[in-house]
């Protein structure tokens, strides 16, 4: 049985590049959280974004920047948190800051 979106209740932890273009390919509507350790709106949107991994049909991913700066770059990730949204491998859209938990859904709901 091949794991549905629907199964993807929790984060997925980005290790690579290859890793994130495989998951934004698999699956239909992808929220990429892209995230830093000492960012303080970062750890403040976290339970917003696990809850949408939780409660929408998005897989949700996070990529720690320190950890895969030259990913970040090739991204053009300037600040933190930025959230990226993909539907069917293809970016739809891109947010800056903390988001309501709200417009997240509604934009995951508008690219289903």
């Amino acid at each position: 049985m091949s794991k549905s979106t629907a199964e993807q209740t929790e984060p997925i932890h980005v290790e690579d590049a290859d890793h994130l273009s495989e998951l934004v390919e698999e699956h239909a509507v992808v929220l990429v959280d892209y995230y830093a350790d000492w960012c303080g709106p970062c750890k403040m949107l976290e339970p917003t974004v696990e809850e949408v991994a939780a409660e929408t049909d998005a897989v949700v991913l996070k990529v720690d920047i320190d950890e895969l700066q030259e990913l970040a770059q090739e991204r053009g990730i300037q600040s933190v948190p930025t959230l990226e949204f993909y539907a069917n491998g293809e970016q739809a859209e891109r947010l800056i800051g903390v988001q309501d938990k709200a417009n997240l859904v509604e934009i995951i709901e508008n690219l289903s």
